[in-house]
């Protein structure tokens, strides 16, 4: 058995460790080595946005999908093949993530002008900030440098994901398992101001439970019916459904979170001081989102040599 002195050298060890893949990420990796990768980026996600107001949300949601399964590695984008078995078809994921032709499409011009060198993962965190930032949203640095993994774990997909049926203290826990704390989590669930919901995910909760405005069930249910329409969608933020601002925060104080999972936020609870905030204050919020997805995007990256850099997202090289 280790003495105690033996293990908390090896916690160090470990602490020291992870610091060291995070600072290999940095927001001037590609100054040389692919100087126009960011400006092309941006250029094809506010094409895409432009064209698709929906799409925003996709491209936000997509960097969350990926770093929540075994960290920011660009594992989200790879397809199934007869010996692989990717996360697309993980219960989250599944009928529901999209957006991934616009991926390709950014990675082909990007090899075009850099072949091989600008990660998929990387790729992902830039097309979420610029997308934010296309609605109305905050802007912040991307710190860079991730490499693409070469494996995927639908397990994970499906364990690992927050479920929109969680309550708040297992929304906390689920982020906490990730390094994000409560604040990163309340903060990051602001993403929820743009996008779109399935029917499948909010059905419940417009048909049985009781903490939520009359007229915003009323209005849900005539494109979610009770037994049929999995797949119909409904905005999460009726008031401003493309616009990246703090209307999320205002409908929950009015009972008008559409899933389960954002109401809690606002229900007697812990969240409910931070909810009021953001509410009231959207520079707060923009604030606190930054920061919290800056933190989310350095959760376990792929650097150095490990992983690769993918000539096509959907698949390894």
């Amino acid at each position: 058995m280790a003495s105690p002195k033996s293990f908390a050298c090896s916690v160090i060890a470990l602490l020291f460790a992870a610091h060291l893949v995070s600072a290999q990420l940095s927001a001037n990796f590609y100054d040389k080595s692919c100087p126009n990768a960011l400006s092309t980026i941006r250029t094809a996600v506010r094409s895409a946005v432009a064209k698709e107001n929906r799409m925003g949300a996709s491209l936000l949601r997509l960097h969350f999908h990926d770093c929540f399964v075994n960290g920011c590695d660009g594992s989200v984008l790879l397809d199934d093949t007869p010996t692989f078995t990717g996360e697309k078809t993980a219960a989250p994921n599944n009928n529901s993530l999209r957006g991934f032709d616009v991926i390709d499409n950014i990675k082909a011009q990007v090899e075009g002008i850099c072949p091989q060198v600008v990660s998929c993962a990387d790729i992902l965190a830039v097309a979420a900030r610029d997308s934010v930032f296309a609605l109305g949203g905050p802007t912040w640095v991307v710190q860079l440098g991730r490499r693409d993994s070469t494996t995927a774990s639908l397990d994970t997909a499906n364990n690992d994901i927050p479920a929109p049926t969680l309550d708040l203290g297992d929304l906390t826990k689920s982020f906490s398992n990730k390094g994000l704390s409560a604040t990163d989590m309340i903060a990051l669930s602001g993403a929820h101001t743009i996008g779109q919901a399935r029917c499948v995910n909010f059905r419940n909760r417009i048909y049985s439970e009781t903490n939520i405005d009359t007229s915003l069930a009323t209005s849900l249910k005539s494109n979610c019916p009770n037994t049929t329409g999995d797949n119909n969608i409904s905005p999460l933020d009726a008031s401003t459904p493309y616009t990246f601002d703090n209307f999320y925060y205002k409908n929950l104080l009015n009972k008008k979170g559409v899933l389960h999972s954002d109401q809690q936020l606002f229900n007697g609870g812990s969240a409910d001081s931070q909810t009021t905030t953001y509410s009231s204050n959207m520079a707060t919020f923009f604030t606190d989102f930054s920061a919290a997805i800056v933190k989310m995007g350095n959760i376990d990256p792929l650097t150095g040599s490990s992983g690769q850099i993918r000539k096509n997202c959907r698949k390894v090289n």
